[in-house]
């Protein structure tokens, strides 16, 4: 009862918080979508449980004892010689919990170094990191509790930054498996060194999730609540003076709004061993498509599959008509490879 107390009491301070502004964040890779799974099914679920090391990444009350001995591997090859990478271990003690341990990178490549003049002085490269150390807890049957530490380090050629961040997420899970439901507040922190003189918040967010497959038909649909700290979205205006302008919605009606907040996915499930995902970011959609000609930015899709001892996952995001992102991951158990006596 302590510990759900205390996870309201934070996500109330969560609630109270006036809201930042979209674009004044610092460490927004920590938002960059982790798996092919989650790729697929609209870049955010915090409501999905399943035995999936890589869900914990959302929420992190999905670590349970049935991921003990999981491991996962993500890559993501961006545009522009960026890429992103995730890998993390699950291991389960029935005294204490479960724990896992994660890495979280991005690479933005290298860049030509020169002065003002215009005059080459070799390269530099750019990259952001942050380790997941995990904890959850059993609360009774239906219920779990988890907490993510993130320590953040932060390199830009000569400039380097140091922070760290918690995620802190719930999970209701009905009897018969077929409903659960999350809770995550995340990026709670503060920068402990900054680039300059100048502090800059984190991205945190309050996400609200539901998922719910179907009795007696092999599809699952997940729906997921984003970004509920910054409900209106707006965004600064600036001339070219860097004087601030005017303040923008970027929202069309109050449907609008509300559906830039939602993430939905849908799985069709017809084997344990192999799935086919799609989802749609309605956001994503409405604030990178080219209007003239939108194409499908903003849906996904994507499938998983089982061979020998490891589950592989594809997913394809639509960003932009000019291209779409692909995920990879593949997953297995440790426990797959002991000999049995």
């Amino acid at each position: 009862m302590r510990i759900i107390l205390s996870l309201l009491f934070i996500v109330s301070l969560g609630l109270t918080t006036r809201a930042q502004q979209a674009g004044n964040f610092t460490y927004e890779f920590l938002n960059v979508t982790n798996s092919a799974r989650v790729g697929a099914l609209g870049g955010n679920q915090v409501g999905l449980a399943d035995d999936d090391i890589n869900l914990v990444f959302n929420n992190p009350a999905n670590l349970s004892s049935a991921l003990n001995g999981q491991i996962t591997l993500n890559y993501v090859p961006y545009v522009s010689d960026i890429n992103t990478a995730f890998a993390a271990y699950a291991h389960h003690n029935d005294k204490i919990g479960s724990f896992a341990l994660g890495i979280q990178t991005i690479n933005y490549g290298t860049f030509d170094r020169a002065d003002e003049n215009g005059n080459l002085q070799g390269t530099f490269s750019a990259a952001e990191y942050a380790i997941h150390l995990n904890y959850a807890k059993v609360l009774s049957p239906k219920l779990q509790a988890g907490i993510a530490l993130k320590p953040i380090i932060s390199n830009f050629e000569q400039y380097n930054s140091f922070g760290l961040a918690a995620d802190i997420g719930v999970m209701y899970k009905s009897s018969d498996q077929l409903f659960s439901a999350g809770i995550t507040l995340k990026n709670l922190g503060s920068q402990i060194t900054t680039y300059n003189d100048t502090y800059e918040p984190l991205p945190r967010d309050l996400q609200i999730g539901i998922a719910k497959k179907l009795a007696h038909a092999p599809f699952r649909l997940s729906l997921t609540a984003q970004d509920l700290l910054d409900w209106k979205t707006k965004y600064t205006v600036y001339d070219g003076n860097g004087d601030e302008v005017s303040e923008l919605s970027n929202t069309d009606s109050s449907i609008d709004q509300l559906m830039r907040h939602m993430v939905i996915g849908l799985e069709f499930l017809p084997h344990k061993n192999f799935y086919v995902n799609a989802g749609y970011n309605h956001r994503r959609r409405k604030e990178l498509g080219i209007k003239e000609k939108m194409s499908t930015a903003g849906f996904s899709w994507g499938f998983g599959f089982k061979v020998y001892k490891f589950h592989f996952s594809y997913g394809s995001a639509r960003y932009h008509l000019a291209g779409s992102s692909n995920h990879f991951s593949i997953s297995t158990s440790l426990s797959n490879f002991k000999s049995s006596n």
